[in-house]
C-alpha cells in the first residue's frame, strides 16, 4: 500500500449522471480529498466533468491510476471490477458502486485483491451513511425480538429521468440497481440472510423476494423500477415482540450521505484501517445473494 499525502488524490472512473451529481461534487469539496483525474469511455463527457473541477483526463484507466492515490467509481459493475481489481493489485484505495461486480467470481477476484493489497474500500451503499439509519439499526439490534420484515423499493427510474438510458440497468434491472440498498438494510436490521427462499420477477418489472435470515427471522422485498410515483418509494420495516419499526428516513441527502461516506474513508486511509461495516467484503456478501436470487428467480 502506497504511501499517501494529506489530501488524498482521488480519480474518478465515469461521468455519467451520478458521477455528475454525487461522485465528483464530493471528491471536489471534502478536505481529505483532492479531485484529480477523470477517465470515461466518452472522452467528451469525462473532458466536460473534469474541466468542472480542475482535474485532468485520463486518456486510459492505466493513465488515470498512474496519478492518484485512490479511486472512485461510477460506471457499470462489470467494468468496475475489472478497473477495481487492478487498482486494488497496485496499491489504490477503492470507492465501489454497488454491486461491486457483474459476477460473484469478479467480485470474489475484486475482494482478494483489496485485502491482498490492504487497501481501504468503501461501497457506496448510500443509507448507510445517513446518520439516522445507523442510529436506528443499532437500536433494532440492542432491542432485539424482530421476527420478521420487508422492503418496499418502488421508482419509475427506467420510464424517465437520468437514469432511464442506462443500458446495464435495462438488462439487469432493480435486482441489480436498488436490490442492494434494501437487501443490505434487512440484512442489517434483522441478522445475515442466509437463504432466498422464494424469488419472482413479473411480466411488468416486479421482483418480489423471500428471506432467511440467521437467528429465525424471515423477511420479504418487493422491488421495481416500472412505476410512475414521484416521489418513490423507498421503505424498510421489521415486526416482533416490540412491535412494528419502520426506519424514518430524516432527510439525508444522497450528497450528504457520500460526504459522510468520505469522512470515513479518508479517516481508512490515514488510519490504516482496512475494515468497515461497508466495505468490499459487505458488498460480496450483497454480490452472492443478488446471484442466488437471480437463480431462484430464473429456475
Amino acid at each position: 500500500m502506497e504511501r499517501v499525502d494529506e489530501q488524498l488524490r482521488v480519480g474518478l472512473v465515469g461521468a455519467g449522471p451520478w458521477a455528475h451529481r454525487v461522485h465528483a461534487p464530493g471528491l471536489a469539496d471534502h478536505p481529505g480529498t483532492r479531485l484529480t483525474a477523470v477517465w470515461a469511455r466518452r472522452p467528451e463527457a469525462a473532458a466536460e466533468l473534469a474541466d468542472a473541477y480542475g482535474a485532468t483526463v485520463a486518456t486510459s484507466p492505466d493513465d488515470l491510476l498512474s496519478t492518484v492515490d485512490a479511486v472512485a467509481f461510477a460506471v457499470p459493475p462489470g467494468i468496475q471490477a475489472e478497473i477495481a481489481t487492478k487498482a486494488a493489485l497496485l496499491g489504490k484505495h477503492v470507492i465501489l458502486e454497488k454491486p461491486i461486480a457483474s459476477t460473484v467470481d469478479d467480485a470474489e477476484r475484486l475482494a482478494d485483491a483489496v485485502t491482498q493489497a490492504g487497501v481501504a474500500s468503501l461501497v457506496v451503499l448510500t443509507k448507510r451513511f445517513a446518520p439516522e439509519t445507523e442510529e436506528q439499526l443499532t437500536q433494532l439490534r440492542a432491542v432485539g425480538g424482530w421476527v420478521g420484515g420487508n422492503a418496499r423499493w418502488l421508482t419509475g427510474a427506467l420510464l424517465d429521468g437520468p437514469y432511464s438510458h442506462s443500458p446495464w440497468r435495462h438488462e439487469r434491472g432493480p435486482l441489480d440497481d436498488i436490490g442492494p440498498h434494501a437487501f443490505d438494510l434487512l440484512d442489517a436490521a434483522l441478522g445475515t440472510i442466509t437463504d432466498v427462499i422464494a424469488a419472482d420477477r413479473s411480466d411488468a418489472g416486479l421482483w418480489q423476494f423471500v428471506f432467511a435470515h440467521e437467528g429465525g427471522a424471515t423477511s420479504s422485498a418487493t422491488l421495481t423500477m416500472n412505476v410512475p410515483l414521484n416521489p418513490a418509494i423507498s421503505e424498510v420495516s421489521v415486526f416482533g415482540k416490540h412491535g412494528y419499526r419502520v426506519l424514518a428516513d430524516r432527510g439525508t441527502t444522497a450528497q450528504q450521505c457520500y460526504t459522510n461516506l468520505l469522512d470515513d474513508f479518508v479517516a481508512m486511509v490515514h488510519s490504516g484501517t482496512t475494515t468497515h461495516r461497508c466495505d468490499v467484503r459487505r458488498g460480496l456478501h450483497l454480490q452472492r445473494i443478488l446471484d442466488q436470487a437471480r437463480q431462484r428467480a430464473e429456475a
